[in-house]
């Protein structure tokens, strides 16, 4: 017999498909029983059933090696991904006024190098290009990075792009962030969270909007967390800003985990929140440190669990496993 051709074989399901659909379920059940014809002398002969517990203990002994193993079901929480600042640390001092000493210290390190004609009040448009290019890449959800917004400064202020060395500029702008980069500190429970849920045996990520991922790495080190983290992400490595979803596909592809096997953990409605639903993840909104932010998203971004203490958090993990 020739065999059926592309078009013969659509035509064939097509004709099927239409005569299934009037078919009731029991009328699809008739036809697909066998009948009682088809099962004569399909009876078990007296020899199968030890065979089929002597193959099932050879493939056993060849599969499975020591103790009877047990397969166990997959976790419907396959990891945690949690945002960094004011959800697993906070600063110890005053953010206006840490950037205020890191910029001085950044200008005279310029100066220092032989950029002597910087306008006298540099060091407050360090601050505001800052704050500026962070609202920026919110707007956008595409990170401007602080080795870019240091450098559009000066372009800006009439500093010549050809007397600028990168490698001066990278500097001052690991002086800029020096004093709050030491600045940051675990939160009361956050190391011992980590390592409640890394025993447990759940991957846990940051993700993080920053601004210099070499800074935002330094600051993780410096705060011990790294040891209890398998992914640590900033904005500024991927140029995408959370609440784009883009910037989950690494965490996603290293568990091999769907999005809505993982938990997103965060203090920010705009940001964390809603960057977790926007993949279809499970959602926790930390208010240790509220955000005034947040009053005007209450009613429209609502988490799948509130929690106040992070202490809180594994029983919820729990109960969604």
């Amino acid at each position: 017999m020739e065999p059926l051709t592309p078009q013969e074989l659509d035509e064939f399901m097509r004709r099927a498909r239409g005569r299934g659909a009037g078919l009731s379920q029991e009328e699809a059940r008739a036809r697909l029983a066998p009948a009682a014809s088809e099962l004569e002398g399909v009876a078990q002969s007296p020899g199968d059933e030890a065979l089929d517990s002597s193959v099932a203990a050879r493939l056993s002994e060849q599969f499975f090696s020591g103790e009877a193993a047990q397969v166990r079901p997959r976790r419907l929480v396959q990891g945690l991904v949690f945002d960094f600042d004011n959800t697993l640390a906070r600063l110890n001092r005053p953010l206006e006024e840490l950037m205020k000493q890191g910029a001085e210290t950044a200008v005279a390190y310029m100066r220092s190098t032989g950029m002597t004609d910087l306008p006298d009040e540099i060091a407050e448009h360090l601050v505001e290009a800052r704050i500026f290019a962070e609202t920026k890449s919110d707007d956008e959800q595409e990170e401007h990075t602080a080795d870019d917004t240091l450098s559009f400064l000066l372009q800006f202020v009439g500093y010549p792009a050809s007397r600028m060395n990168e490698e001066v500029l990278r500097r001052a702008v690991d002086l800029f962030y020096a004093p709050e980069m030491t600045a940051w500190e675990p939160l009361p429970g956050a190391i011992e969270l980590l390592e409640q849920l890394r025993g447990e045996g759940y991957p846990l990520a940051v993700i993080a909007n920053y601004a210099s991922d070499r800074i935002f790495q330094r600051i993780v080190d410096y705060t011990g967390l790294r040891a209890y983290l398998d992914v640590c992400l900033s904005s500024a490595a991927v140029e995408w800003r959370k609440p784009e979803k883009d910037i989950y596909s690494a965490v996603l592809e290293r568990w091999d985990a769907e999005p809505y096997e993982i938990v997103c953990v965060g203090d920010s409605l705009k940001h964390d929140v809603a960057g977790g639903q926007e993949i279809g993840a499970l959602t926790v909104h930390c208010r240790m440190i509220p955000l005034a932010e947040d009053q005007r998203l209450v009613d429209r971004i609502r988490p799948d669990a509130v929690i106040e203490k992070l202490s809180e958090l594994p029983a919820l993990i729990e109960k969604w496993c």
